[in-house]
């Protein structure tokens, strides 16, 4: 099982940028390393803290320190996601539960709790995939998830469902594909759209939301064989991290533009 850390694709980066960026890892020693690391290269504005997006104490940890210590959140980048190799021995409904736990509702429990800190002008930026596309589900499904009227509510038991059925070896005769980390990226474009609607009325000046694909980059996850770089697959979640006012907000980007969901 291979799995990304929170805000990985930003360490090369996001030193350029005038901000405090914290790096954050569930595994203590290998998020340290990493921060250290870069503190060496001369990233003297990288921070580490702790996250693990599938225990909610860990969430909440976080977010009463960052209120505690900054009273308020600029940029969010949701990266952190779990991949199952072509190799792995687990049934499909283990990688079904398994995803969906940590690719959405983890990120979705992240959203949650970190977007009521977010202050006017915030842009989070979720990663997604190409794989996680509407049209690798049946019509039926294409119409629930793109639908206008979908709350949250709504689309975490959309996310039960596949979940179920893949339990029960069901989910292909119920319209879903043979990847649950396709459904779990349906799933993030889907909450981006949501959390799009919400923060507009929110009342919060230029909140801009939107998912993109960085493509297959040499991470844990992509291996040393991936086609991207960390520096390139970095460069379209920063370009969102960055957009001026009045830019698209919920859509779904891949190299800088607007792609069809």
């Amino acid at each position: 099982m291979l799995r990304n850390d929170q805000m990985y694709m930003m360490r090369q980066t996001v030193w350029h940028v005038d901000y405090l960026v914290y790096v954050l890892a569930r595994d203590q020693e290998r998020g340290e390393k990493a921060y250290q690391e870069m503190q060496q290269q001369g990233c003297s504005n990288i921070r580490f803290h702790a996250l693990d997006v599938s225990d909610t104490s860990s969430i909440d940890k976080l977010k009463t320190f960052i209120e505690t210590k900054y009273g308020g959140l600029d940029v969010l980048v949701n990266n952190a996601g779990i991949m199952f190799g072509q190799s792995s021995n687990a049934s499909f409904a283990e990688q079904a539960r398994e995803t969906v736990k940590v690719n959405f509702t983890g990120t979705l429990n992240v959203s949650q709790s970190l977007l009521p800190l977010l202050r006017p002008h915030a842009r989070v930026v979720n990663v997604g995939s190409q794989l996680g596309k509407l049209k690798n589900l049946s019509l039926d499904l294409q119409a629930k998830f793109s639908s206008d009227d979908l709350t949250v509510e709504d689309l975490v038991s959309i996310m039960n469902q596949f979940v179920s059925a893949a339990e029960t070896g069901s989910h292909t005769s119920s319209g879903w594909p043979n990847s649950a980390y396709g459904v779990s990226k349906v799933g993030m474009m889907a909450l981006t759209r949501i959390q799009s609607r919400e923060l507009a009325k929110s009342g919060k000046e230029d909140i801009v939301v939107n998912l993109c694909c960085p493509g297959w980059v040499q991470s844990d996850m992509g291996g040393a064989k991936a086609h991207l770089s960390v520096d390139e697959g970095a460069d379209t979640p920063v370009f969102l991290a960055l957009l001026p006012p009045g830019s698209p907000c919920g859509q779904f980007f891949f190299k800088r533009e607007v792609i069809q969901w």
